[in-house]
């Protein structure tokens, strides 16, 4: 059973065989205004907003953020979308990851165009 240690916006886990590693309480997560945004990850926010229908199967499937780069939330609570990347034969690094109870209607949106390494909280 692992312990767990809240110290100056940190928590430190220790475990049996579990290193004392620090990690953020809640992760920082940059802004991008809407307008900043490439034409096509807005193009996705419309689409997610109008509830669909997206270019690709994958849209609208939960996003498990399993890396804890967005704030913790419970499992189902955020979905990822493809942002459409120019010239590229596959889905492309690119995504937006949107977070409620209501898929057309969600409480926070983030955008992602290195595959889910870093992401950016989408404002007005």
């Amino acid at each position: 059973m692992g312990i767990a240690i809240t110290l100056a916006g940190a928590v430190l886990v220790a475990g049996p065989g579990w290193a004392k590693t620090p990690r953020p309480a809640t992760p920082e997560v940059a802004s991008v205004t809407w307008a900043e945004l490439p034409r096509e990850a807005q193009a996705t926010e419309r689409l997610i907003r109008a509830g669909g229908p997206f270019p690709y199967p994958k849209d609208g499937m939960v996003f498990g953020n399993r890396e804890r780069v967005l704030p913790v939330k419970p499992r189902g609570f955020y979905r990822e979308y493809t942002v459409k990347t120019p010239h590229a034969r596959d889905r492309g690094a690119r995504r937006i990851v949107c977070g409620g109870l209501e898929p057309k209607r969600p409480e926070a949106c983030f955008y992602s165009g290195d595959h889910y390494a870093s992401f950016r909280h989408i404002v007005e």
